[in-house]
């Protein structure tokens, strides 16, 4: 019984917590060599891209002050010429002896992460549906736990049906839209800082909740597990269609670089 509640513990850790963790690491090294390649002109496109992306960004960051009963005591949504090179940020309270607010320190922290990809997941829904429906159908946790080689298959497929619809007016939209607010997903080492302040917290009431049910019925478990991983499926759809248009940004960088040089 132990052995099954660390099981499903870590499954459920490992394509939650574990997928914000990895994509925002993959999605900061994009952005970051993305302004790199911009060389002088770095700062004039973060200003550009930011004036989008910031407020995005901090708004993300207050509304799960909200809803993790954080108080917001100063909000900057966009600034240019800031002493340390700030352009907007979020001063919260809370109560460090609520476990809730402390929680609450984790999401708060990666919440540009989520809400930035769950608007691209929409945008995308309203100007490309259909590729949405099967980026949907592709990505399914359970499927990649039976069998890693899914994964690749499954990326694949996605970056085919993603390119295809490039011949239509919807697609750039969507790309330009979404380049802009890609850009201003990497967390700030503040964001960073409170994100692990609070991440023990959630590994500890995750266990909790998995020790609980386990005792009770060892099936309560398993359909709680598979519904963590049906939510997670959704998850990784969000965040692998941020990647892709920061990988996409990437390459418009290395090609403005190019002919910069010439």
């Amino acid at each position: 019984m132990i052995g099954d509640i660390l099981v499903c513990f870590l499954l459920q850790i490992a394509f939650t917590v574990g997928l914000i963790i990895l994509f925002g690491f993959l999605i900061a090294l994009c952005n970051k060599r993305f302004y790199a390649n911009f060389g002088n002109y770095g700062g004039a496109a973060c200003y550009i891209t930011g004036a989008i992306g910031t407020p995005l960004h901090e708004c993300a960051h207050a509304l799960f002050c909200v809803i993790f009963g954080h108080k917001v005591t100063e909000i900057k949504l966009f600034q240019i010429n800031s002493a340390d090179g700030t352009l907007g940020y979020v001063n919260h309270s809370y109560n460090p002896k609520n476990i809730y607010h402390k929680i609450g320190n984790f999401f708060i922290g990666v919440a540009p992460i989520i809400v930035i990809s769950a608007v691209l997941y929409l945008l995308a829904w309203w100007l490309l549906p259909n590729f949405v429906a099967e980026i949907s159908g592709s990505f399914k946790i359970s499927d990649f736990v039976s069998s890693i080689g899914n994964v690749f298959t499954s990326l694949f497929n996605v970056l085919q049906s993603f390119f295809l619809c490039a011949l239509s007016w919807q697609w750039w939209v969507f790309l330009i839209v979404g380049v802009f607010l890609a850009l201003h997903m990497t967390l700030s080492k503040a964001d960073i800082k409170g994100a692990l302040s609070g991440i023990l917290f959630v590994l500890i009431v995750v266990l909790v909740v998995d020790a609980i049910l386990g005792l009770v019925s060892g099936n309560l478990l398993t359909a709680f597990t598979q519904e963590v991983l049906g939510i997670a499926s959704y998850l990784l759809c969000i965040l692998v269609l941020a990647l892709i248009i920061s990988i996409i940004a990437v390459i418009v960088s290395f090609a403005f670089r190019a002919i910069k040089r010439k």
